[in-house]
């Protein structure tokens, strides 16, 4: 490991460091401990039961793409980069996504440069569909997130200038409109920049993904594992809803918000979501839900430690698997 990579480990250890000193910096440790000690440990077993399902079905649709490549690929071999992507993550963030093309580049005989451009297809399609899961959300429980918006952001936004609404309406709407106006009459010069081009390359790529995926083999076959791996992720939520005394209080709408609230916890670049996913969820249940914040801790550390849990174990076997079949392999070589 070379330093920059070195400096890189060390910068996102101290923001999950910085983000769990936030989270827990006045919690009250007994009810803490209380809350985890009257969790309903099945229902977490469940959640990692279910998470390791959603795993194996990202996997397989990942699979779909990679098979237009040209060469057969096995579903244990996509599955095995999904458990490698997630244990990498905690060790350095955003490695993951390398390290599971490496696998299976490798196991499928593939270039690199392919199996990437599929992962890149796959995460711009993930990433539409969080922003219309999220929208969704915001609408099917738009009477305790409207109230949120106005009593939490639109009220003091609007004190902060002096109690006037029209100025706070021309505010909002006017500077984007401004904004947009001016990088269109000096887009030839922006373009020159180079934040403003991976800004751009970022939104063609997502609109090239979105395309792509229009046209891929099997695509109705895709599209159902999507669904079913969205709905999977939702089904983990509502089983650590279940694990905690929130099992008489929030539904399956809500476990629908806290799955998005907690995937933007985790696409914060620290090992493995730590601190981040903590920080965003507590917050999120405190805001929304009038929570303490040692119950909202509680709920935010058993969903991530299951989630965690989850993913060490997929990418234990994964090493293991591939440790075992790559000796027998060097082993019939070597008899041969």
């Amino acid at each position: 490991m070379n330093w920059k990579k070195l400096l890189k480990v060390v910068l996102f250890a101290t923001l999950a460091l910085v983000l769990l000193y936030f989270s827990f910096r006045g919690i009250h440790w007994s009810d803490f401990m209380d809350g985890l000690r009257s969790a309903d440990y099945f229902w977490i077993l469940m959640s990692i039961v279910v998470g390791a399902f959603s795993f194996y079905i990202r996997a397989a649709r990942w699979r779909i793409i990679l098979l237009s490549l040209g060469k057969p690929v096995k579903r244990i071999d996509t599955f095995n980069g999904v458990g490698i992507a997630y244990l990498t993550n905690f060790a350095l963030p955003r490695a993951g996504e390398v390290a599971r093309c490496g696998v299976v580049a490798q196991r499928a005989g593939l270039g690199f440069d392919k199996v990437l451009g599929t992962v890149l297809l796959e995460r711009t399609f993930d990433m539409l569909c969080l922003l219309i899961i999220t929208i969704a959300v915001a609408f099917l429980r738009r009477n305790v997130f409207g109230h949120f918006m106005i009593t939490q952001i639109w009220d003091p936004f609007i004190d902060r200038l002096g109690g006037s609404t029209l100025t706070a309406v021309i505010l909002v709407t006017g500077i984007p409109l401004v904004l947009i106006i001016a990088g269109y009459i000096f887009r030839k010069q922006l373009g020159k920049l180079k934040v403003i081009r991976k800004i751009s390359g970022f939104f063609t790529g997502i609109w090239k993904g979105l395309v792509q995926s229009l046209k891929m083999p099997r695509k109705g076959h895709f599209f159902f594992l999507t669904i079913l791996m969205w709905f999977l992720y939702v089904c983990t939520s509502y089983c650590t809803i279940l694990a905690t005394p929130l099992r008489g209080e929030l539904t399956l709408i809500d476990a629908l918000f806290l799955m998005v609230v907690g995937s933007f916890g985790w696409v914060v670049p620290v090992q493995g979501g730590i601190g981040a996913f903590h920080f965003i969820v507590t917050l999120a249940l405190m805001a929304v839900y009038g929570l303490t914040q040692t119950n909202g801790m509680v709920f935010a550390t058993i969903s991530h430690e299951s989630q965690a849990c989850t993913m060490l174990l997929t990418g234990l076997f994964a090493v293991i698997y591939m440790g075992v079949t790559n000796k027998n392999n060097k082993t019939k070589q070597a008899k041969q």
